[in-house]
């Protein structure tokens, strides 16, 4: 069957720019004697449009476009793509989520998304009039297709009551466009429910998912072509553009999580730093392992030469963190600054009496404004180079608000956020696989913020193997907090609510994240039944 996926990474907004890609790709996939090319969901417009979509002038600009492709691809082939379209006159939403069936120079055909998901970072129900009707039609050369987008295939899996792909049979292909985020579980879901479609249905199944990130979020691509009995013909590389031919690639290169973590990040900061124009990022180098990852994932994505780290000794630092990030930086081959941060404290606190006679929060103000002091300096620097700063925190980290806001938590994107601590380690180690890039004693010594004479994270949190266990059952499983730890996590999540509302947005690569998914009240007291 001369079938193939486009797996692009559309530019949100950009019609023009989208649909140059999209009839690029139509072409290329033409030259293969492709019959039928497949794009991802929304992929003329990108995913997720948000309250881009309270614009009045979308639909005509959009059009405009479709009928622009329409005339220049070739004659052989036919399109589907995804893109909007205009609610009935009864409802009360602006928009359907369409799949558009093209042919050159003929009326297109559509069908609605029929489920549209509200929970976690999706809010289509916003905007979107569900579809009634899934579209089943002949394609020349294909055979009966049967169309569907992305929601529409799991409602098992989520409970929904209408269940499209159940009312799907004697068709020669089922088809099923997607902008589905990244997780770290997430791949293997898809295998398994579109498998379970395809051995139903006993028809091929075409999954074409989109690539890219769109701020915090990360579309890893990974589309596939099952035949009929579930087996794969056809797998799309993850996280990279890619014309997809039936009977193409049948193995994974990213095998392992950890592995799929790396590329998702890696394309979450090249991808934020593309579509908001810029060109270099910079960050504090503590000497840890946070900050140590963090660049190392920034080089692989932007390049040595467009990264910077900037060291900030104060006066708790200890020489073997300055000759640690020192290290950092000359395996990295990255441009190093070192700003001692030493003589604006010594002078704040000289004149810190002007502004307050309560000595009884003196410790934690004093950490407080080293960490400041060193966010003053990075923003500083942003100005005056014209570069974007890179938060350092790890998602246990900001769960419990161990975070000095202004300070530490400053930052255009937080590329580690979604991370435990684990899994912080975990990824060092997989950077470090072939040579050295992390020093080896940034992984090995004890977490500090050396804010403090002697200063230790345990002092103040859980043992991170702990932590993080509990941090992922609360924030992640949303479980209720049963003991003591969790109870405390509990308190310590509602106590620092309002740091994260002014967090940097942070990588989505779990199945919950801090950001657009969790949208917590500041103003709260949550009882737990146990509490």
């Amino acid at each position: 069957m001369r079938v193939a996926i486009a797996q692009i990474n559309p530019w949100l907004g950009s019609f023009s720019y989208n649909s140059e890609k999209i009839v690029n790709y139509t072409k290329q996939a033409a030259s293969h004697g492709v019959k039928l090319v497949v794009f991802p969901e929304l992929s003329l417009l990108g995913y997720p449009p948000c309250d881009l979509l309270e614009k009045e002038y979308l639909l005509k600009a959009q059009n405009e476009q479709i009928k622009k492709i329409s005339s220049q691809i070739p004659s052989s082939i036919t399109v589907i793509l995804g893109a909007l379209g205009g609610a009935s006159k009864k409802s009360l939403k602006k928009y359907t989520n369409l799949a558009v069936i093209l042919q050159k120079n003929s009326k297109p055909k559509i069908t609605a998304k029929q489920l549209l998901p509200s929970y976690d970072v999706f809010d289509e129900v916003r905007f979107f009039e569900p579809g009634n009707k899934t579209f089943i039609g002949n394609i020349s050369g294909i055979g009966k297709v049967a169309i569907t987008i992305c929601e529409d295939m799991w409602a098992e899996n989520l409970g929904y009551k209408n269940d499209p792909l159940k009312k799907i049979k004697n068709v020669d292909l089922v088809v099923n466009i997607s902008a589905s985020p990244f997780s770290k579980i997430k791949f293997e879901k898809r295998i398994k429910i579109a498998t379970k479609h395809a051995k139903r249905i006993k028809a091929p199944f075409v999954y074409a998912n989109v690539v890219g990130a769109q701020d915090e979020l990360i579309f890893d691509g990974g589309s596939f072509i099952l035949d009929k009995t579930g087996r794969a013909v056809g797998r799309a590389e993850m996280f990279k553009e890619e014309l997809l031919v039936w009977g193409e690639k049948k193995t994974l290169t990213l095998k392992e999580p950890i592995e799929r973590i790396r590329a998702a990040i890696v394309l979450g900061i090249q991808d934020f730093c593309k579509k908001t124009n810029q060109d270099k990022v910079h960050l504090g180098l503590s000497g840890g392992i946070d900050s140590a990852l963090t660049a190392a994932l920034a080089v692989e994505a932007l390049g040595k030469n467009n990264v910077v780290g900037i060291l900030m000794p104060g006066p708790f630092s200890s020489e073997h963190s300055l000759s640690d990030a020192k290290k950092l930086c000359s395996n990295l081959q990255i441009k190093n600054i070192q700003y001692s941060i030493n003589d604006a404290y010594e002078l704040f606190l000289a004149s810190q009496k002007l502004l307050s006679t309560n000595h009884s929060n003196q410790d934690i103000s004093q950490q407080n404004l080293q960490a400041r002091l060193r966010a003053l300096v990075l923003m500083f620097y942003s100005n005056l180079e014209k570069s974007m700063l890179l938060s350092t925190s790890n998602k246990s980290e900001i769960a419990c608000g161990y975070s000095t806001l202004y300070g530490d938590s400053c930052g255009g994107l937080a590329p580690i956020g979604d991370l435990l601590k684990r899994e912080v380690y975990a990824l060092s180690r997989l950077i470090n696989q072939e040579k050295e890039i992390i020093p080896q004693s940034s992984i090995n010594k004890v977490p500090s913020a050396e804010l403090a004479p002697n200063q230790k994270d345990q002092d103040t949190l859980p043992p991170y193997d702990e932590l993080d266990s509990v941090v992922e059952k609360i924030v992640e499983f949303k479980a209720e907090p049963k003991t003591k730890m969790e109870l405390w996590l509990q308190e310590q999540l509602s106590k620092s609510e309002f740091k994260r509302w002014q967090a940097p947005p942070v990588l989505k690569v779990s199945e919950h994240s801090f950001g657009r998914g969790r949208r917590m009240p500041i103003a709260q007291r949550l009882e737990s039944k146990s509490s």
